[in-house]
């Protein structure tokens, strides 16, 4: 089993959700709004002055499942090279 964490922008959250769900169906996860933070070029505080906000999306999916994730992070990333969008992987042990 494999952790996959996806941090990134809202303004591509739905873009993100809407291809994992159609490549990956019956995919399950959590998904936290409205995180603040920064990352290597902005900061995103949702505030006057850092206006924007990120993301939190994270899964539990076989190997194969995390290889189609990792694509369609790709394919993102690509579609939108401006939005900070990180992939984390990490092996899963359910307990």
């Amino acid at each position: 089993m494999v952790r996959a964490e996806i941090i990134s922008n809202q303004s591509v959250q739905d873009y993100i959700v809407e291809l994992l769900e159609q490549e990956i169906p019956g995919i399950e996860y959590t998904l936290i709004p409205d995180i603040q933070g920064k990352g290597g070029k902005t900061k995103k505080l949702g505030d006057s002055i850092w206006a924007e906000l990120n993301f939190v999306l994270f899964t539990y999916v076989n190997e194969e499942e995390a290889k189609k994730i990792k694509a369609i992070i790709l394919a993102v990333r690509k579609h939108f090279p401006k939005e900070g969008i990180s992939l984390f992987f990490t092996k899963g042990e359910l307990v």
